[in-house]
């Protein structure tokens, strides 16, 4: 939320890949920049993960699983992948319905960054048991 509202007039808030092939697909961002802002947000997340692991190597302990996504064993509740698929495109369903929504010209002003990331932390509760999200 804090994201999306100190720099979504600049990106439009896209962070995720997800959101912006769903705005593509929603004909809401225009296709010439969709792959510039795919490559840009998985080098983010490539230098994220980057900082992520300075930081939790920094005492010296091993990696091991930290936040690892996934199924099975994975899985903080050991769910299946059948499960952790249909959790995520679901999941993924309803932030995209909520962004599309909140943006929407019709939408009031100046709520979207909230009802964005509330939507996003209730996504994260329910999904965080199932694939650790």
């Amino acid at each position: 939320m804090t994201m999306a509202y100190a720099v979504g007039h600049i990106s439009g808030g896209h962070f995720n890949p997800a959101v912006s092939v769903g705005l593509w697909m929603g004909g809401r961002f225009d296709g010439k920049d969709l792959i510039p802002y795919l490559i840009s947000q998985v080098l983010g997340g490539i230098l994220a993960a980057a900082v992520l692991y300075v930081i939790a190597t920094g005492n010296g302990s091993e990696i091991g699983t930290f936040a690892t996504n996934g199924y099975g064993e994975h899985s903080p509740g050991k769910y299946s992948m059948v499960a952790a698929l249909v959790c995520e495109v679901v999941m993924t369903f309803i932030f995209l319905l909520v962004i599309l929504g909140a943006t929407d010209d019709r939408a009031p002003k100046g709520f979207a960054g909230l009802a964005i990331g509330l939507s996003l932390t209730l996504i994260h509760l329910i999904s965080i048991p199932v694939t650790n999200t």
